[in-house]
């Protein structure tokens, strides 16, 4: 008998038994390695490091090693969230374990939409929690801080929001210190709040 093809995909990190941290109930926090963006503070560097040890995870086994919580999945209406890095860019690994898992866990994705459409595309039907990280919706702070445009980030927010997504996405606006303020933030909130949305996390980096 032939085997499946099972997709895979370098995992730097299983984190068990977060709560109130990484979307709905207790969650299991999956890191991807590899991310479109150069942040000037990334918080996750050792998802960039070419040195960093990348495990090799295909969906079978990724599901055989968090299953062993899915009791505190149903009854916290929790379940993985995919980080990263830039987890989206894993799209078709996470569509494959989604048919693993089945419909009752909530996945999320803590990602910066800063990817090709076709890879919200295909997550759109899978993904119960969006968590973005859009920095600053000022593109020359955004781009002073990332090393990119938000062109493609932006556009796809609101390609979420007209799939009638928008009171499942979480935006996260930091305030970045050398690189934006309150102000800045209140103008960020405002323009997403016109664009439909209505669920932020406000924070401070802290940088050393």
């Amino acid at each position: 008998m032939e085997s499946h093809p099972w997709q895979t995909a370098p995992i730097v990190g299983i984190s068990r038994h977060r709560l109130a941290t990484d979307g709905e109930g207790v969650t299991t926090l999956v890191v991807f390695h590899g991310c479109p963006l150069q942040c000037k503070y990334c918080l996750n560097p050792h998802t960039l490091s070419p040195e960093t040890v990348q495990p090799i995870y295909d969906t079978e086994l990724l599901y055989e090693e968090v299953k062993i919580d899915e009791l505190y999945f149903l009854a916290t209406c929790g379940g993985v969230t995919f980080g990263g890095g830039e987890p989206c860019l894993r799209s078709e690994f996470i569509r494959e374990f989604r048919q693993l898992c089945g419909e009752a866990w909530n996945l999320t994705v803590e990602t910066s939409l800063n990817i090709p459409r076709q890879h919200l595309e295909t997550l759109l039907p899978i993904i119960n929690h969006y968590i973005v990280d859009i920095k600053d919706m000022n593109p020359d702070i955004y781009r002073k801080y990332t090393g990119r445009n938000n062109d493609q980030s932006i556009n796809n927010l609101k390609w979420l929001a007209k799939q009638g997504m928008a009171k499942h996405i979480t935006v996260r606006i930091p305030h970045i210190p050398h690189f934006n303020t309150q102000e800045d933030i209140d103008r960020s909130v405002e323009q997403l709040k016109e664009m439909g949305f209505s669920r932020f996390n406000i924070f401070t980096y802290r940088t050393y």
